[in-house]
This record gives C-alpha cells, sequence and structure tokens, in this order.
C-alpha cells in the first residue's frame, strides 16, 4: 500500500504540473519550481531537470537522514521525473488563475499522499532538514525563504502576473498539504522493551529522529528493561510501529499526542 501510495501521489503531482501549471508558466514550490524554469528556457525536459537537481541531494540524505525516509523519496523523484519526461504538457484549462488554484491544489494532493506514505518529492525538504541537523536554524524559515527566491526568479524571468500565480499555487499547495499531512501534529512515543540495544540501533538506522532511553524495571517480573522515548510527526507513525514490531512484537508502547515541542525538533538528540 505505501508503494502504490508513492506512485499515485507522484503521478498527481505529474498531472498537476503538466497540464495545469506548466502550460501557462506557473511555478511550484521548491527545487520542481526551478526544474520548471529549466524546462520553460532550455531544451532540457523538466523531468530530467528534475531528476538531476534532485539526485545529489538524495545521495547526501541517504547517508544523513533515515534510510527507509530517503528511498521513499527517491522513489517518488523517479516516478516523478519519468512522469515529467513521458506525458506531454497540454493546458487542460485557458484560465492561468484558475489553472494555479487546481494546479496548486493537484501538486498539494500528490504531495501530502507522497507524505503520509512515509516519503517526500525530495528537493528543498531534504536541503531544509540536512541544514536544521547540522545548524539550529528554524526549518520553516528557511524553506520559505527559499521559496520566496523562486516566486523572484519567476517574476524576472517572465512576468510579475507569472510571479503572483506562482504565489496563488505554493499558497494553494501548501493548505492541502495541511489537510492531508497534518505536520504540525506531533506524538510522543514510550517503548519498553528487553531488546533495548537492537531496538536503539534499528530505529536510529531508519528513522530520522533522536531517543532518550533510560533503565526499568518489571513491576511483577523484576526484569530489566529500557524505556525509550521519542517525538514524530504523526505521518512517522505507522513506520515507527512497523520498525518496533521487526525488532520486539512484544515491547510495551505508548503513543500520546503532543501540544508543543521546544528546541529543535527535525535535529535528532545526542542523546
Amino acid at each position: 500500500m505505501r508503494i502504490f501510495g508513492l506512485i499515485i501521489g507522484s503521478l498527481i503531482i505529474v498531472i498537476a504540473f503538466n497540464l495545469f501549471l506548466i502550460p501557462h508558466e506557473v511555478l511550484s514550490s521548491g527545487l520542481s519550481g526551478i526544474s520548471m524554469m529549466f524546462g520553460m528556457i532550455t531544451p532540457i525536459n523538466t523531468g530530467l531537470a528534475n531528476f538531476l537537481l534532485n539526485f545529489p541531494l538524495l545521495i547526501i540524505g541517504y547517508k544523513m537522514l533515515g534510510k527507509k525516509f530517503i528511498m521513499n523519496s527517491i522513489f517518488s523523484v523517479l516516478i516523478i521525473s519519468v512522469g515529467l519526461y513521458v506525458i506531454p504538457e497540454f493546458p487542460i484549462a485557458k484560465g492561468t488563475i484558475l489553472s494555479s488554484i487546481f494546479g496548486g491544489a493537484l501538486t498539494g494532493l500528490g504531495v501530502g499522499i507522497v507524505f503520509r506514505c512515509s516519503g517526500s518529492t525530495g528537493g528543498f525538504d531534504i536541503i531544509g532538514m540536512i541544514v536544521a541537523r547540522k545548524k539550529d536554524f528554524p526549518i520553516g524559515v528557511l524553506l520559505s525563504g527559499m521559496n520566496a527566491v523562486v516566486i523572484l526568479i519567476s517574476g524576472f524571468l517572465f512576468t510579475w502576473d507569472a510571479a503572483l500565480n506562482t504565489l496563488v499555487s505554493i499558497f494553494v499547495t501548501g493548505k492541502v498539504v495541511d489537510a492531508i499531512y497534518t505536520d504540525h501534529a506531533k506524538l510522543t512515543i514510550m517503548i519498553i522493551t528487553e531488546k533495548g540495544e537492537e531496538m536503539r540501533q534499528h530505529l536510529l538506522t531508519n528513522l530520522y529522529r533522536g531517543l532518550t532511553i533510560m533503565d526499568g524495571v518489571g513491576g511483577y517480573s523484576n526484569d530489566k528493561r529500557n524505556v525509550m522515548v521519542t517525538v514524530i510527526s504523526r505521518y512517522e507513525l505507522n513506520e515507527v510501529k512497523t520498525l518496533i514490531t521487526e525488532v520486539d512484537p512484544t515491547a510495551f508502547v505508548n503513543i500520546t499526542e503532543t501540544i508543543e515541542v521546544m528546541g529543535l525538533f527535525h535535529r535528532p538528540s545526542p542523546s
């Protein structure tokens, strides 16, 4: 189901780009928008540009971020790049504003589905996560700044009407993504297991989160156990549950909603 979701979400993005946004010179957010620029002003196909721009970032991300997350992202980027290369650009609607709104909504739908399947569409998300891991810098501010650069470039290369339509598209995309994939919703996971070291290595290898580990003792059995605590985004929950059961199907797991997180959430804790 996860692979199916990644395919469907990626193809929806391709349809939004080639049938609504690109024919009207409206850009998407992030590195996808820069790929569109290359496709519009050079002979390079948008799909090929998207792959070439994302590939180095995904390689770096594979070494620095969660492996499953990056593998899913690579798969999504490949589907999008091939789809943009194969599916011809054709304007479904004549109105630029209508295409900006509907194309942005479809993009948000596709991105939201990909996010819910524990992946990403690459681009600025990967850059933001890498920078946030190395520097104590707010990732939201960083992503907003990079998207602002895309809008400004759109204005200088094309027209300021195109830049404003790009802004509309990015705004609608963000609203739809928030409705589908609740990035702001955080969960606190407490894991009690007798396979502490194995669980620690498995989670840190496959999940882009840190862990706090404490020693515990069973109230009835008096056996020693490890208590692990981490905070994740809601969309990561299915992946985390799968990772836990792969190591210890009998682990006791308590999942609670988190109202607020202080500190740099994207940066793994050294504990």
